[in-house]
């Protein structure tokens, strides 16, 4: 006996599936479509488990109540959570360990955080400017490796890049919830403010949506007619301090995946000891791009380190320190 003829397969097939959906209607059973394994990623471009490197500061952030004034540093568990948050993991760079363990953790990493603080001289200092060439070296043999620097940090490269180490001004700008004004909107084209929705980008000029904390900054003039930072960095936004004195609040390198930050994006979704502290959805969406933004370039690194050296170095290795309700 031969085949059926095409058509009346279909048919029998088609009947088949009916009656099959007819039985399981009848037993209360809804079955659902069978679907397929998801394959792992192939795109060899995209990085899926990046790592950033975060430089500790001097301290114990708590102002001596936990070292007992012995020498320590110190990483805010908010950085943590605000690279966690856009899917990487934190391996700590810790400022006055031998240089060729720095170096040996930053072989690594997909890109480096600096954070705020106070500290702007001595070996930490010292650090960060290991880091910052680490950094402008990668890129240069075109290798992809972003940095955010925030607050202080963005103080410290200022000095770095000038080669002026008495560049920054003073700034009534503690404790204080500000808006970002945007000189020049074509500048912002390739930057992190690029993927902003245009109401979010409005609003930030208008609602004081983002929290500094910090006594010193550059002045969009001096920053400008500085030849090095000029040429260096391009000015995405300004913020007024206490008394309307302009500071320069964002910029972003020409060159480099580079951006820096007077103020402080992580501090919107994951601090709340100060009232100041803006935590509405608008805040923690700003908290959120910036975030999603600076892991996005860390995950165009061609880096790809040995998973159990990555894992051995994680900051998941050090046990946390609770410094108090407040902080």
């Amino acid at each position: 006996m031969g085949s059926p003829p095409p058509h009346r397969l279909l048919l029998l097939l088609a009947v088949a599936a009916v009656l099959h959906r007819s039985a399981a209607a009848a037993e209360g059973v809804i079955r659902l479509p069978r679907g397929r394994a998801c394959a792992a990623p192939t795109d060899p471009a995209a990085y899926d488990r990046p790592v950033i490197g975060i430089v500790s500061h001097p301290g114990d952030g708590a102002g001596g109540r936990v070292s007992n004034g012995t020498a320590a540093s110190y990483i805010a568990a908010s950085y943590v959570k605000f690279v966690e948050s856009a899917g990487a993991r934190v391996v700590p760079l810790i400022y006055n360990e031998p240089e060729e363990r720095l170096l040996e953790k930053l072989s690594l990493v997909n890109g480096v955080l600096f954070t705020g603080g106070s500290v702007k001289s001595g070996p930490y200092f010292e650090t960060i400017k290991k880091v910052f060439q680490y950094v402008l070296d990668k890129n240069d043999a075109g290798i992809p490796f972003p940095l955010f620097a925030q607050c202080l940090g963005f103080e410290l490269v200022s000095m770095i890049v000038s080669k002026d180490n008495n560049i920054l001004e003073s700034f009534s700008a503690t404790n204080q919830a500000s808006t970002l004004q945007f000189p020049n909107y074509s500048s912002l084209e390739g930057s992190v403010f690029e993927r902003f929705d245009p109401d979010l980008i409005k609003k930030l000029s208008t609602s004081c949506l983002v929290m500094q904390n910090h006594k010193y900054g550059i002045s969009p003039k001096t920053l400008r007619e500085n030849v090095a930072l000029s040429s260096f960095f391009k000015i995405l936004t300004t913020s007024p301090d206490e008394n309307g004195e302009v500071y320069v609040s964002t910029v972003q390198a020409n060159k480099y995946p580079i951006t820096c930050t007077q103020w402080h994006p992580e501090k919107a979704i994951f601090e709340f000891g100060k009232q100041m502290i803006p935590h509405s959805e608008e805040a923690v969406q700003v908290t959120q791009n910036f975030a999603n933004y600076f892991i996005s370039q860390a995950r165009k690194s061609q880096n790809r380190p040995p998973a159990d050296k990555v894992l051995d170095n994680l900051i998941y290795n050090y046990s946390p320190t609770f410094i108090g309700k407040k902080s």
